[in-house]
């Protein structure tokens, strides 16, 4: 016996479709609340996003544009933390903390030193690797299905380095990533320059990632937010969230100083600037800003062909059509968003060194991009819900590595938000792990 005509059929899985599509506010533009967003948005639901700055503003905008499922060793790891030590003592190093007192950067360095260890870096290598092939995967599809617009370039990554120290750890490091099932190469000096043809490369050797990638974030944000934009997501920007609605465990709407916004759900992608959100949610958040800096050389006739990292500098090189990004460093300096020249001096000399056919100069400081990344204390990023709240996710923590982990993360958080299979175990990501 037939229940249902086709007709009531309808009716009734109408309200049905309803109740599960929801009404989801983002906090923070970057390319996490931005990927966030975008696959919401495919999975139905309606979106706003809200910024406390221009969208165009977000970190992503100036980084390095790599795409890197080798980078599966959390920055937690043995001896980091004396590395970190020398390189505090000269002022043009890659890495460096503004010595403060502040209770929160505190605990995030104990919590630091306690994970800094082969047990953790063990713990963390699996997760960190598929969360990365998911997101290449991703990317792959994003460059192919015709909703974006953007330079998508699979030439792999170069490991330079110049000393025969930095040749033994990176040796151990490529023997790790094989292990892992990720691609790893080591070359020497002239194996490396065979690969770079159209510019000197001075180095003892270097490890070659093959399964690597890169792109134009300037074009890939732009293309989300127009993408978005078209589609009939709300992007509010200029918009400081003040406060939440709350009822017990539930948060009701998200408040700004141009209005109050009823919400079902609540992503927390503030990069950098999570910690001051999850305050107005009564949480505790362990996280640091971790400011790096970008210029451009322009208009390159003999240009790099493979994106590198120059090991002994931190810095990176990446080429994007004609020109050419440096960026590197990392300093915890909190939110504090000025330009430390000294920093970026360092960049330009380590240039130098690894590419002497490059013309390089230190930019004047209005050609300075910089931007936070949000640095957990762990080396892995938060994504999942919190204890405290029944529609709250947060998606933020990624580090250095915000736009290689976007697509994947925005993935996971529309799975989560609809309480759906997630495409991946994400317990070893959970907000409330410390």
């Amino acid at each position: 016996m037939r229940l249902f005509t086709h007709s009531r059929l309808h009716a009734f899985t109408l309200p049905l479709i309803r109740f599960f599509l929801m009404h989801i506010g983002i906090v923070g533009g970057g390319i996490i609340g931005l990927c966030s967003a975008y696959y919401l948005h495919k999975a139905g639901h309606t979106v706003t996003l809200f910024d406390q700055n221009p969208i165009a503003d977000g970190c992503s905008f100036g980084n390095a544009g790599m795409i890197v499922p080798s980078h599966i060793i959390p920055l937690a790891q043995p001896g980091m933390i004396a590395k970190g030590m020398r390189w505090m003592l000269k002022s043009t190093s890659p890495f460096y903390v503004k010595p403060r007192l502040n209770l929160d950067l505190a605990r995030w360095g104990w919590l630091f030193y306690r994970h800094a260890n082969d047990a953790h870096v063990q713990r963390s290598i699996p997760v960190l690797r598929d969360l990365s092939l998911l997101s290449k995967t991703l990317y792959q599809d994003l460059a192919a299905n015709g909703d974006l617009e953007f330079e998508w370039q699979e030439r792999g990554l170069f490991m330079l380095y110049k000393t025969a120290a930095a040749e033994h750890e990176m040796a151990e490091e490529a023997d790790v990533a094989n292990q892992a099932g990720i691609e790893a190469v080591q070359l020497n000096g002239q194996q490396v320059q065979d690969r770079e043809p159209n510019t000197r490369v001075d180095v003892r050797g270097g490890v070659f990632y093959p399964g690597d990638a890169h792109l134009n974030p300037n074009e890939l944000i732009s293309s989300l937010v127009t993408y978005l934009r078209r589609e009939g997501v709300t992007l509010v920007e200029n918009a400081t969230v003040t406060g939440f609605g709350k009822t017990g465990t539930h948060i009701r709407s998200v408040q700004t100083a141009q209005g109050t916004y009823e919400v079902d759900k609540v992503v927390i992608a503030g990069g950098a600037w999570s910690p001051e959100l999850a305050r107005q949610l009564g949480l505790d958040l362990s996280l640091q800003g971790g400011k790096g800096y970008s210029f451009m050389v322009r208009n390159l006739v003999n240009n790099v062909r493979i994106p590198a990292i120059m090991l002994e500098a931190r810095a990176t090189a990446t080429p994007m059509g004609a020109d050419l990004r440096f960026a590197g460093t990392l300093e915890v300096a909190g939110t504090d968003m000025t330009v430390n020249m000294s920093r970026v001096r360092g960049i330009v000399q380590s240039i130098n060194n690894y590419y002497p056919d490059i013309p390089v100069d230190l930019p004047p400081v209005e050609r300075v991009w910089r931007g936070l990344r949000p640095c957990s204390p762990d080396g892995l990023p938060y994504i999942g819900r919190t204890n405290r709240y029944d529609n709250v996710v947060l998606a933020t923590g990624h580090g250095m590595m915000g736009l290689s982990l976007g697509p994947a993360t925005g993935k996971l958080v529309s799975e989560v938000a609809a309480d759906s299979v997630n495409s991946l175990d994400i317990s070893a990501f959970s907000p409330d792990r410390f």
